[in-house]
């Protein structure tokens, strides 16, 4: 019997011929994707596919954040990484670290990459937006000069308003010069004055779409002074041109509809503007009417004839009040003599003379009020009610009060 291995070692062995393998170590692998689950440790597990067979692939967090897009089943892929065996269960796997959408996933990348550029340069800003005008006499429309596009924007307009002027400018709309000949067309109504632009065409594929996600009808479109709206035959999807465009419609025919106004709207309209400004003039008249009769009443009210009668009136009703408010006077004016007459009364000295009071004065007319202004021999003048008498003072004596002289 010979050498004897462990399984570990056998596993351990082929990794390192899958590790010297140069080819393994940088692989490129096209296949459709089956079993793909997002562990929620941020690892990507799936099965990459073909008629032929599959392999096992793991996408480690690291490396999965950089994805542009979701995983799902059935997505074509290009897968590149290294092929190396799992030890622990003793099979191989492919180690992806890039991950590209292969065929039309490539478009949509792209598709997505240029979204976010132009996202992030503010081209889609609604403070961009230009609005679309309500009454546009001319119509400038980019798209091709044949096909179900031209034809359904010239029926929708001719039904809603005839007298609107439609100017095409035949562009490509797919191809490889398509891109080219929508800005060429952009920019040439632009510069003739056109009221709004249509930028357009009927259905189709992504591929037959994709002038309308390219960067310079973007950029052609942003730059547009006259408003553009974005009238690409599809629904589901939206195009570079949709985003960027001040308006977007899903067809030709609806960019018709939103870019004509109505010939009998905009007739009922002018009737309806009609009746508002005859009904306006009618409430002015009426509003003037009014201020003129309350002028001619404030004239008349305040004019001189009437101010005249007014003083009359009122110097009538002086006259009347003159007498009542002079005799309330009197009798208020005798009330408060009468009263000063009682106070003075009961101060009055000849009252005091005849209660047997009597009033002495010195002899340079000064009252004789203490021992002290008098001696001895001066003479003295003592009034009372009838007359008055002159005194010698022959002798004085002190009163004592609470044990003083």
């Amino acid at each position: 019997m010979g050498s004897i291995y462990s399984v570990g070692q056998v596993n351990s062995y082929i990794k390192n011929m899958f590790a010297q393998d140069a080819l393994l170590r940088r692989i490129n692998v096209r296949g459709e994707i089956s079993n793909c689950t997002y562990h929620r440790t941020g690892h990507i597990y799936f099965s990459l596919k073909d008629h032929t067979g599959a392999i096992s692939c793991v996408m480690f967090k690291g490396d999965s954040q950089s994805l542009t897009f979701r995983m799902q089943e059935g997505q074509k892929v290009v897968v590149s990484g290294n092929i190396s065996v799992f030890e622990r269960d003793g099979k191989y796997q492919l180690y992806a670290r890039e991950i590209q959408l292969d065929g039309e996933g490539a478009l949509y990348q792209q598709y997505m990459q240029l979204k976010r550029k132009l996202e992030a340069l503010g081209l889609f800003s609604a403070e961009h937006k230009k609005p679309i005008p309500v009454y546009a006499g001319t119509i400038g429309i980019v798209t091709a000069p044949t096909g179900a596009a031209i034809r359904d924007i010239i029926k929708v307009s001719y039904r809603r308003n005839p007298y609107v002027q439609l100017i095409l400018y035949p562009a490509l709309v797919q191809g490889t010069q398509a891109a080219q000949s929508i800005v060429q067309g952009i920019r040439t109504l632009d510069a003739y004055g056109v009221d709004v632009i249509i930028v357009g065409r009927g259905g189709g594929s992504i591929e037959e779409l994709w002038a309308f996600n390219e960067e310079p009808v973007a950029r052609a479109i942003f730059a547009c002074r006259t408003p553009v709206i974005s009238a690409v035959g599809h629904e589901t999807d939206t195009t570079i041109a949709d985003l960027v465009a001040d308006l977007r419609v899903p067809t030709p025919s609806a960019a018709a509809e939103q870019a004509v106004l109505e010939y009998r709207q905009l007739v009922n309209h002018m009737e309806l503007l009609k009746n508002q400004l005859a009904d306006r003039i009618e409430q002015k008249i009426h509003l003037y009417r009014q201020r003129l009769e309350h002028d001619r009443l404030r004239f008349l009210y305040s004019g001189p004839q009437n101010k005249l009668n007014e003083k009359k009136q009122y110097i009538a009703e002086l006259m009347d009040r003159f007498p009542k408010e002079m005799q309330g006077k009197i009798l208020d004016r005798k009330y408060q003599i009468g009263l000063l007459a009682e106070r003075l009364d009961g101060i009055s000295p000849l009252k005091k003379l005849q209660q047997g009071y009597s009033y002495t004065e010195l002899s340079d007319g000064k009252a004789f009020r203490c021992l002290k202004q008098v001696e001895p021999g001066d003479m003295v003048t003592i009034h009372v009610t009838d007359g008055r008498v002159r005194a010698r003072v022959e002798e004085m004596e002190a009163l004592e009060r609470n044990g003083q002289a």
